[in-house]
């Protein structure tokens, strides 16, 4: 891939889903990415489903572009081959356990002193610091821990996990913009440094209105369901026939609402003239929306809302997100080659350059230890 990254040597240590999600977007973004997997066992999603002929259509949508060698970095030999890719690379991007780099000898004490310019990025789930960083975590478990499961869900339903792993998601986000900042404080500095990323943290960071509803007024939010908490009307509505998502964000935007509705009294009636008003009568509020909107179809509604620049649209289950014609149109489906599977269908990048083409095909899929020779060959 060409991007502003090319030329960059990315060394990858990371398996399963936090690491592997930031290196795929270093790797689209043009840096080469080799993937160091542990002999015979390879990354751990190689199991996980669903799987195309045997090969899991889970790695490959997180491992698109990337070279594949198996190393073990407890026997010599192979350090050997690890230390000389290692001295050539620009970013070093690991999701073990902290310390156990380490105890193999490659921790940032160690590593920065061989080379000082570069980049060494830790995620992990709890970080390097504090009294929890030597547990294991999954993204779950951080979703729970970080209080979005609190917020998640219909009110007094069972605790929900968010319907993505976006635990792991952020935390790789997360990383790969560390590393985006680390790369232009080098070009001033001339040094590497060591970035330092909790799953945990992450999750605490996205907490948005949550946290600032309990700093500023002592509030512990729970489940609203798709409710806004301090925004009305900004949810979904039954219509006629499924569900329509109307985000009326502010006053001009209910007004345009209600004239759409044929209900200009509404807007006119002190309970919902403004939007903190609306916020407090908002159950009401969607009682007298819910009987206008059952009505007519949600694609009936839609397609006069946007007439008239109202936020709103209907609720897709995956088939319909991925086929919809914007997102064909932005490129966001896209694909890579497999040796024995041949095209795979996957998820495009969403950071489109101006300067760089937004390619309709991404690098191949890499099976395990499959560059080793042109590895070997080309580091001596």
């Amino acid at each position: 891939m060409d991007g502003p990254l090319k030329n960059l040597l990315v060394v990858d240590l990371t398996r399963v889903l936090v690491g592997p999600y930031c290196t795929m977007i270093l790797s689209d973004l043009g840096a080469r990415v080799i993937k160091v997997e542990a002999p015979e066992i390879g990354d751990d999603s190689r199991k996980f489903g669903p799987f195309i002929k045997d090969y899991s259509a889970y790695f490959m949508s997180l491992n698109r572009g990337k070279e594949s060698i198996a190393l073990n970095l407890k026997n010599a030999d192979d350090k050997k081959i690890f230390d000389k890719i290692l001295s050539k690379a620009d970013i070093l991007v690991e999701n073990f356990k902290p310390g156990t780099l380490e105890k193999w000898g490659y921790g940032w004490k160690d590593i920065s002193k061989k080379h000082p310019k570069l980049i060494y990025a830790s995620a992990s789930g709890f970080g390097q610091t504090g009294p929890l960083k030597e547990l294991p975590a999954y993204d779950m478990v951080v979703q729970g821990m970080g209080g979005l499961m609190s917020v998640t869900g219909q009110p007094n339903s069972e605790p929900t996990r968010v319907g993505t792993s976006i635990g792991d998601i952020t935390a790789g986000l997360f990383t790969a913009i560390g590393i985006n900042a680390a790369l232009y404080d080098r070009q001033k500095t001339g040094k590497g440094m060591y970035i330092d990323v909790s799953m945990l943290d992450c999750q605490i960071a996205i907490l948005e209105n949550a946290i600032a509803r309990y700093l500023a007024k002592n509030e512990i939010p729970k489940p609203m369901g798709s409710r806004h908490p301090s925004i009305a009307p900004f949810e979904a509505f039954k219509t006629k026939d499924s569900y329509i998502i109307i985000a009326a964000g502010n006053d001009k935007l209910f007004e345009k609402l209600c004239n759409l509705l044929k209900m200009p009294e509404i807007n006119s009636n002190e309970k919902f003239s403004d939007n903190s008003s609306r916020s407090k009568n908002v159950n009401e509020l969607k009682v007298i929306l819910e009987k206008k909107l059952s009505e007519r179809k949600t694609s009936e509604w839609v397609k006069d809302m946007e007439k008239e620049k109202i936020p709103c649209g209907p609720i897709h289950n995956i088939k319909e997100a991925v086929e919809n014609p914007q997102i064909e149109s932005r490129n966001m489906i896209v694909k890579a080659y497999h040796k024995v599977i041949g095209d795979f269908k996957l998820a495009g990048n969403p950071i489109k350059m101006s300067s760089y083409k937004d390619e309709k095909t991404r690098g191949d899929i890499p099976d395990l230890d499959e560059h080793r020779e042109k590895i070997l060959k080309e580091f001596n």
